[in-house]
C-alpha cells in the first residue's frame, strides 16, 4: 500500500503542474500571435508567442514526463484557439444574411460555425504538431540525449510540413509567416528561397531556441553558461536570417523601362447584396463602364475589374449587348473582366468563377478559372450527402466549377500571374504560373462583406507573393483595399475601403526566377531528412541534455 500510495502522490503532483494560471498564459500567448500579423501588424510578437506552448512541450520530456498526453492536449488547442480564432474573426462579419432570406439568428449561426470550424482546422494543426512531437522525443533514449538542436530541428520540420499538408486543401489562410506581412518586408524576403514556409520555419525556430534559453535560465538562476549560449544562438540566427534576408532584396534586379505597363484599376465598391438585384446590376454596369471610359482618357495599356464585378454570365448574346464591351470596341483599350463564364467542354454546362482577357479588338484572348472555390459559398462539400442539408451563402444556383491548377492567363502584354479572392494565400498556384513565364501578378478579389482588418490581411498575402517570386502585384477589388506593390513588398499605393475607386499606375513585368519559383517548397523535405537522420544515427551529436526542471 505504502508503495502506491507514493507513486499516486507523484503522479498527482506532476498534474497539479498543469494549472489554470498555465492555461491562461497558453491562451494568451495565442492571442499575442493572433496580434501579430495585419491590420495591427504588431509582428515581432510572433518571436515569442510561441515560447510559452514550446516550454510546455519541452518540460514534458522531463519534469512532466508522468502526465498522460490526455491532461497536456489542452495546451495545444487553447493556443491554436487563441491563434486563429482572433486572426479569422473577421468571418463573423458574414453576419447578417437577412439580405439572402435566412432568418437572423440562422445567419448568426452560420457566421459563428463558418468562424469555429476555420478556427478548429488551424488548431488541429497545433495539436497534431504537439502530439507527434512528444511520441517523437518520447522514443530517443535517454542517455546520450539528443542536443537542443535536433528538437529545434524536429520540431520546425514537423511544423513545415504540417503547414504544407494543411496548403493542399480548402481553408488555408493563418500560416505563421503572413504575421510578418507586411512590416517585416527584409524576413519576408526569405520568401525567395522556399516560399512562405522559410519564414514559418525562423518563426518556430526562434522560438524553439528562446524556450530552451527560458528553461535553461530557471534551472540555473543564471544567464551565463548554457542559457546564455542558448540565447545568443536565438538572437544570432534571426540576425543571420535578417542579413540573408536584406542581402536578397538589394541583389533584386532593377526594373526595365522597356517592361512598363500602364494599368488602371476599377474598385466598383458595390456591395454583393445590391449586386445581386436589377437595381445593382445596373450599377455595376455603369459603374464599371464609366470608369473603363475615364482610365482610357488617362492613357492605360489595360483596364482590370475585381472578381465577380459584373453578377452575370459572360455569353452571347449578354456580351454583345453589354455597355461595358461596347466601350472596348469603341476605345481599342483592353480589358481584364472579372465574371461568371461557361465552363469549356463539360456536359452539363457549368459556371466558373473566371477573370478574363478580352483584347483591344474585343477578343477573349485568354481565361482564368478560379481554383480554390469558397466552400458553401461557392461549392458545397460532399454535395452527394450535404447537398439538402446545407444552406449556401452563394445565389447561384449550383455549386461552381473549380479551374486546373496548371492553367495560365495569357494577354496581349505576355502572360500574367492570377489569383482570385482568398488564393492569396496559395504562393504555389503563383509559383507555377511565374515558373511557365507569368511576369506579373494581378489578384481579383470581391472582399465584401469583410470589414477593413480582413482586407488587410488580403493585401498581406499578395505582399509575400509579390517578394517571393519577384514580380509586381495588382490588387483590384470590390470593395478593397485594391493596390499596388512593388516587386520588393513595398505598398506604392493602396485604395481606401468601402469606396468607388479608380486608379492609374505604372508597373513592371519581370522576367526573373527566384530560387523558390525554380525549386518549390524544397527546404521542407530537406528538414525532413535531415530529422530522419538524425534520428537514425545513434548518438547524433555531442551529449547536450535537456535541462531539467525538478517538481515545485
Amino acid at each position: 500500500m505504502a508503495k502506491v500510495q507514493s507513486k499516486s502522490v507523484s503522479y498527482h503532483g506532476a498534474i497539479a503542474e498543469v494549472s489554470p494560471w498555465r492555461s491562461l498564459l497558453i491562451f494568451g500567448s495565442g492571442l499575442a500571435m493572433g496580434l501579430a500579423p495585419a491590420p495591427l501588424n504588431l509582428w515581432p510578437l510572433a518571436f515569442v508567442s510561441l515560447v510559452p506552448l514550446w516550454t510546455i512541450l519541452l518540460k514534458s520530456q522531463s519534469s512532466w514526463a508522468k502526465v498522460k498526453l490526455r491532461f497536456l492536449l489542452p495546451y495545444p488547442l487553447l493556443w491554436g484557439l487563441g491563434y486563429h480564432g482572433l486572426a479569422l474573426s473577421w468571418i463573423t462579419h458574414l453576419h447578417p444574411l437577412t439580405w439572402m432570406g435566412i432568418p437572423w439568428l440562422g445567419s448568426l449561426a452560420i457566421a459563428l460555425f463558418a468562424w469555429g470550424f476555420i478556427t478548429l482546422w488551424g488548431t488541429a494543426l497545433v495539436v497534431i504538431w504537439f502530439t507527434l512531437l512528444r511520441w517523437l522525443w518520447s522514443t530517443l533514449p535517454a542517455s546520450p540525449s539528443p542536443g537542443s538542436f535536433f528538437r529545434v530541428l524536429s520540431a520546425t520540420a514537423l511544423w513545415c510540413s504540417l503547414e504544407t499538408i494543411w496548403s493542399w486543401g480548402p481553408l488555408y489562410w493563418t500560416s505563421l509567416s503572413y504575421t510578418q506581412s507586411p512590416g517585416n518586408l527584409a524576413l519576408l524576403h526569405l520568401g525567395q528561397i522556399s516560399g512562405q514556409f522559410t519564414v514559418t520555419a525562423v518563426i518556430v525556430a526562434v522560438n524553439g531556441w528562446l524556450a530552451l534559453a527560458w528553461i535553461s535560465r530557471a534551472q540555473s538562476q543564471s544567464w551565463r553558461g548554457q542559457p546564455g549560449r542558448l540565447l545568443l544562438g536565438a538572437t544570432g540566427f534571426l540576425l543571420a536570417c535578417y542579413l540573408v534576408g536584406y542581402g536578397l532584396k538589394w541583389s533584386a534586379p532593377a526594373d526595365s523601362l522597356q517592361q512598363k505597363l500602364q494599368v488602371g484599376l476599377i474598385q466598383g465598391n458595390v456591395p454583393t447584396r445590391i449586386k445581386l438585384t436589377p437595381a445593382g446590376e445596373r450599377q455595376a454596369i455603369a459603374g464599371y463602364t464609366q470608369g473603363y471610359l475615364d482610365l482610357v482618357d488617362q492613357g492605360v495599356d489595360v483596364v482590370i475589374t475585381p472578381e465577380g464585378s459584373l453578377p452575370m454570365i459572360w455569353q452571347e448574346p449578354v456580351q454583345s449587348r453589354s455597355p461595358l464591351y461596347q466601350a472596348v470596341l469603341q476605345k481599342k483599350v483592353a480589358l481584364w473582366l472579372g465574371t461568371f463564364a461557361i465552363a469549356e467542354d463539360t456536359a452539363p454546362p457549368q459556371l466558373t468563377q473566371s477573370l478574363l482577357a478580352i483584347n483591344a479588338e474585343g477578343q477573349t484572348v485568354g481565361r482564368y478559372n478560379k481554383v480554390k472555390l469558397v466552400p458553401l459559398g461557392e461549392y458545397i462539400p460532399f454535395e452527394a450527402v450535404l447537398g439538402r442539408l446545407i444552406q449556401r451563402l452563394s445565389s447561384m444556383e449550383g455549386s461552381l466549377m473549380a479551374g486546373d491548377s496548371r492553367q495560365m492567363f495569357n494577354t496581349s502584354f505576355g502572360p500574367v500571374a492570377i489569383g482570385i479572392c482568398y488564393e492569396s494565400a496559395y504562393g504555389e498556384i503563383f509559383r507555377y504560373q511565374v515558373a511557365q513565364g507569368g511576369q506579373l501578378i494581378v489578384t481579383v478579389s470581391n472582399n465584401d462583406p469583410y470589414p477593413p482588418g480582413m482586407m488587410a490581411q488580403d493585401h498581406a498575402q499578395d505582399v509575400m507573393r509579390a517578394i517571393e517570386s519577384d514580380r509586381w502585384a495588382v490588387r483590384v477589388t470590390n470593395t478593397g483595399l485594391s493596390g499596388i506593390v512593388d516587386a520588393q513588398g513595398h505598398t506604392l499605393w493602396l485604395s481606401a475601403p468601402n469606396r468607388y475607386v479608380i486608379h492609374a499606375a505604372s508597373v513592371y513585368r519581370r522576367q526573373s526566377q527566384t530560387l523558390y519559383v525554380r525549386w518549390g517548397n524544397w527546404l521542407t523535405p530537406v528538414l525532413l531528412l535531415a530529422t530522419l537522420i538524425f534520428y537514425g544515427v545513434a548518438g547524433f551529436t555531442r551529449p547536450a541534455h535537456l535541462p531539467h526542471f525538478p517538481h515545485r
